[in-house]
């Protein structure tokens, strides 16, 4: 497959699996959602790389698992049973911003004028779409705030995890730091898969629910990462992330035509000062490459 072919793939599998996950999210709890999604993900990629990554990696590989499955799903899920799947989408774009930040903070990288005119602008955007021009307390009233509230923190929390992750990914190869990532993933959330006894809500998967878990299992967590990492070998990193832009897009476009989501004009207009600040801060002078993230890796 061609590599740019693969990597608009994958972000197409990204972008449609907010969408999936709130299907999906309507005959299942999210606890039993996550798990069977990353249990057959796991099993899924393990299959095609077919290694196991070292024991010395394991220790990070935990850390990786609790940070980028354990708890980033875990806010997702709970937040799109509250809120849209068009703001989630928006939202998630905010994470190159944070990561900008993390990189001042931590590797001492400059933090000029466009960064911070970024950083402002972004969180006008985020302000726009969680309010949806609404400033008063009745706002702190709605559901769909506190599921906003969740996404938003899960944006900080996955710029956590590239930071964490990041020497990992580069020591044993992303394809094995993600496979074992999602195991330990797994594993931590098998726990709460039990206590809740998650295989009596699976019966109550529709047709077009199974076909969506097998989606978010098989496209989005193990075919969408292969796809995503492989063309990073073969184009240069700043041409790939640049088609990361388009998975707010890709959201937006596939709520509104599956699931039949409404979307107010503000929305849409802070969903684009989001991204116009995303692409303001990440090629600003001084800041790293925006191929680093991964907005799914999500999700």
């Amino acid at each position: 497959m061609p590599p740019r072919v693969a990597a608009s793939i994958a972000v197409i599998f990204w972008g449609v699996s907010f969408v999936a996950t709130k299907a999906v999210l309507r005959d299942v709890a999210p606890v039993t959602l996550i798990f069977t999604r990353f249990f057959i993900g796991a099993i899924v990629l393990l299959a095609i790389v077919r290694e196991l990554p070292p024991r010395s990696a394991w220790p990070s590989l935990a850390l990786m698992g609790f940070i980028g499955v354990f708890v980033h799903q875990m806010l997702q899920s709970f937040a799109l049973t509250m809120t849209t799947a068009t703001n989630c989408g928006w939202l998630i774009g905010l994470t190159p911003l944070w990561s900008a930040v993390l990189a001042a903070i931590v590797l001492r990288e400059r933090f000029g004028f466009w960064k911070i005119a970024g950083l402002l602008g972004g969180f006008a955007g985020a302000l726009l779409v969680v309010t949806r021009g609404d400033f008063s307390s009745r706002v702190f009233a709605r559901p769909s705030t506190l599921g906003d509230a969740l996404i938003f923190i899960s944006t900080i929390n996955w710029a956590i995890y590239t930071v964490i992750g990041h020497k990992t990914i580069r020591r044993i190869g992303p394809r094995r730091a993600t496979s074992g990532a999602m195991l330990f993933g797994v594993a931590m959330l098998a726990p709460f898969f039990v206590a809740r006894a998650g295989w009596r809500d699976l019966p109550h998967l529709t047709p077009a629910g199974w076909g969506a878990l097998l989606f978010l299992a098989v496209g989005c967590s193990a075919l969408g990462y292969l796809f995503w990492y492989g063309a990073l070998k073969h184009i240069e990193a700043s041409r790939v992330a640049a088609l990361l832009y388009a998975e707010p897009l890709v959201t937006f476009a596939a709520a509104v035509l599956l699931l039949g989501e409404r979307v107010s004009a503000i929305t849409i207009a802070g969903g684009i000062l989001v991204l116009i600040s995303v692409v303001l801060t990440q090629y600003a002078p001084g800041t790293a490459s925006a191929a680093q993230q991964n907005p799914e890796e999500v999700a």
